[in-house]
């Protein structure tokens, strides 16, 4: 028997969250890092709508949202010379709270259930480290480093190596590589990586400064493009005291008069930390690129919810041309693969809640007179959790376009249709990817 269920490599916000939301469905998991412990540097700063869906889902948003920027604060983006001339150009975009009023105005599925939240990273990974810790099924184990692992065919060794030097063997049914781009799973199984890297050399400085948010003259935001030969970029942190600015200077106190010409005003500051940053997308124009920078991350909703599994061996192959993906813009869809989209029903809960958090898929099914008492059977049969969930709610029928859908634990779409296929065993076995 192997030690633990899941080994997890890596204790970044991806990692973490993996390792919350195992534990949360009692699933045994150990998690590594080589770190003794989270770092206080500056990495992300924003939780995609997709990503705080998921938060939803395992029952942590709240958590998450009270650790992050207030919810009144907005998330403007700004083109300037400084932060005390008019700007060139300003980028509006809702806060938390107003996004969260469009939502619930919202009656089309073209909104997420959550919308987005700005947290640092510095500030996510405690907290999701705290969670972990609370779960009995995860053991958190800081100051380990994977060297290397070996396939068992049916299980995974790895070899790890303490900080204290010590060196220990950890099985695991499965091997999770959560360990970013320089990836020591990735590197061992020979996957390459895509595009070109090293473009752009930066430096990176995080910055205290206690009441700068507060007296800004042109406007509250959260990332402040600089029209300068430095590509100088400032970014509001989630507590609005903290700062972090890019910049293409050659030494930690050039960061230092980097800061206070693009603050413009008299502050009082310290530079916490200032280290190289290496860009893998080049900067050729300021205005371009900052445009594309802040399409990113807060007009590409389509990258974020329109995503879906094409050709997955896990997923129906429905018949037909299906939906083009915009990266831009989000056009809700139940084809086979994609998210769920969310939907208010009459009573206003969400559909998403409705289906509830768990390991089990769902069979919905939207004022569906079809007997879908072998498709049921199928399911069981596979000894899969599954359940079925009847909503005799027309305006989600019309917006979900199916009576049925069969639904997987991640809320994405397997299956669609008005009556079961023929082969339900197929499509049972498919969705448990036999």
């Amino acid at each position: 028997m192997a030690d633990t269920q899941v080994l997890i490599v890596g204790a970044g916000p991806v990692g973490l969250t993996l390792a919350v939301d195992l534990g949360k469905r009692g699933i045994r998991c150990v998690l590594l890092e080589t770190k003794e412990a989270p770092a206080f540097l500056p990495k992300m700063e924003r939780c995609n709508a997709r990503t705080m869906e998921l938060y939803r889902r395992m029952g942590i948003v709240g958590r998450v949202r009270a650790a992050g920027l207030p919810p009144d604060v907005p998330m403007d983006v700004f083109i300037v010379f400084s932060l005390v001339e008019p700007p060139l150009l300003q980028l509006p975009y809702p806060s938390v709270a107003q996004a969260q009023a469009e939502i619930a105005a919202t009656a089309d599925a073209s909104q997420p259930l959550e919308p987005y939240q700005l947290i640092s990273q510095y500030t996510l990974e405690p907290l999701l480290k705290s969670i972990a810790e609370e779960l009995p099924a995860v053991a958190v184990r800081y100051g380990h480093e994977l060297t290397a692992f070996t396939d068992n065919g049916n299980s995974v060794t790895a070899h790890v190596r303490r900080s204290d030097g010590t060196t220990a063997d950890i099985s695991a049914d499965y091997l999770v590589g959560c360990d970013g781009g320089t990836s020591a799973v990735r590197k061992q199984l020979g996957i390459k990586l895509q595009g070109d890297g090293n473009i752009g050399q930066f430096r990176q400085a995080l910055y205290r400064c206690d009441d700068l948010f507060e007296r800004i003259p042109i406007g509250k935001g959260r990332h402040y493009h600089v029209a300068d030969a430095q590509s100088s970029f400032l970014i509001t942190q989630d507590s609005t005291k903290h700062f972090t600015l890019h910049a293409t200077v050659d030494s930690d106190d050039e960061m230092k008069t980097m800061f206070e010409k693009v603050v413009a005003m008299p502050v009082a500051y310290e530079m916490l930390s200032c280290a190289p940053w290496k860009q893998n997308l080049p900067r050729e124009k300021l205005i371009a690129m900052a445009d594309v920078e802040q399409r990113k991350s807060n007009e590409m909703i389509g990258a974020e919810l329109g995503y879906r599994y094409a050709g997955s061996p896990l997923i129906w192959p429905e018949p037909g041309e299906a939906p083009e993906h915009d990266f831009m813009t989000y056009r809700p869809s139940t084809w086979p693969g994609a998210r769920l989209p969310h939907v208010w029903l009459a009573d206003r809960t969400a559909v998403q809640d409705r289906i509830g958090y768990g390991d089990h898929y769902t069979l919905l099914r939207l004022r569906a007179r079809a007997d879908t008492s072998g498709l049921e059977a199928a399911m069981r049969s596979t000894g899969a959790p599954f359940r079925v969930l009847d909503l005799d709610d027309a305006h989600a029928r019309d917006i979900y376009g199916h009576d049925l859908m069969l639904l997987r634990p991640d809320m994405h779409v397997v299956w669609r249709g008005n009556v079961p296929p023929d082969d339900t065993a197929r499509l049972a076995r498919m969705a448990m990817g036999h």
